[in-house]
């Protein structure tokens, strides 16, 4: 099954005309499309699939959510799975 993960966006740029960035994952950075929240800014949380940027995130419930992964046993599997997707 594949999550949304939270991520921090640490950069930002186009390519080909599409708003792109990068986001750390707890120290894994992994390239993102920002094309649906083209309001969001460098340093902020976002929920990522499948390489889309498809939510903003508060950093205390972007927090949580590692957490209660992590508690789950489902963020290395998650984590791995973003990364190479």
């Amino acid at each position: 099954m594949c999550l949304a993960i939270p991520g921090r966006v640490i950069e930002i740029y186009e390519t080909g005309g599409v708003r792109m960035g990068k986001a750390d994952f707890g120290g894994v950075a992994k390239e993102i499309c920002l094309a649906y929240l083209p309001e969001l800014q460098a340093g902020e949380y976002t929920l990522v699939h499948a390489g889309f940027a498809i939510s903003r995130l508060d950093e205390e419930t972007a927090r949580e959510t590692l957490r209660t992964l992590e508690e789950l046993g489902q963020l290395g599997e998650e984590r791995d799975d973003e990364v190479s997707g």
